[in-house]
C-alpha cells in the first residue's frame, strides 16, 4: 500500500515538474502590454463613408487574402504584403484608414502604428473593420 502511494506520488511531482516548461504565453516573461509612441486616431464608419472616394484619401485593408477577396471597401489598397512601405503615399499628411476585419481584430492598429512610426500624420484607424462595415450594408468592391 506504502509502495503504491509513493509512486503515485511520484507520478505528480513528474507530472508537476514537467508542466513547469508548458506555462501559457508566448514562451518569454511576462511584460506588460507594448506602449506605443503615438496615440491612435480612430474613426467611425460613418465619417470614413464620407471620405471614400476622395482626392488625396487612402484606404488601406489589413486582413488576410482570403477576407480581401470576399470584398473590401471601395477604391481601398490590400496592405498585407511585405513591402507595405511602397504603398504609402509621398504626402506624409495624407489622410490614410486602416481596418481589418473587426473591433477583435489589432492587424490595422499594429499597421498604422508603423506608418505613424514613419513620420505619416494622417493616419485614422476604424476599429470596426471590414464586417461592421458589410453589416451596415455599406458599399464593397471586390478584387
Amino acid at each position: 500500500m506504502m509502495k503504491k502511494a509513493l509512486g503515485q506520488i511520484l507520478v505528480t511531482l513528474t507530472l508537476i515538474a514537467s508542466s513547469a516548461s508548458c506555462l501559457a504565453g508566448g514562451g518569454s516573461e511576462m511584460a506588460p502590454a507594448h506602449r506605443y509612441e503615438h496615440q491612435l486616431n480612430t474613426i467611425s464608419m460613418m465619417e470614413a463613408q464620407t471620405l471614400v472616394g476622395k482626392e488625396g484619401v487612402y484606404f488601406f485593408d489589413v486582413n488576410t487574402l482570403e477576407l480581401w477577396a470576399e470584398g473590401f471597401i471601395p477604391g481601398a489598397v490590400y496592405f498585407n504584403v511585405k513591402d507595405w512601405k511602397k504603398l504609402l503615399p509621398a504626402n506624409k499628411d495624407a489622410v490614410m484608414v486602416f481596418y481589418c476585419a473587426n473591433r477583435l481584430c489589432n492587424a490595422s492598429e499594429i499597421a498604422a502604428h508603423a506608418v505613424m512610426k514613419l513620420g505619416y500624420t494622417g493616419v485614422r484607424q476604424m476599429p470596426d473593420g471590414i464586417y461592421g462595415w458589410r453589416l451596415a450594408n455599406r458599399p464593397t468592391e471586390k478584387p
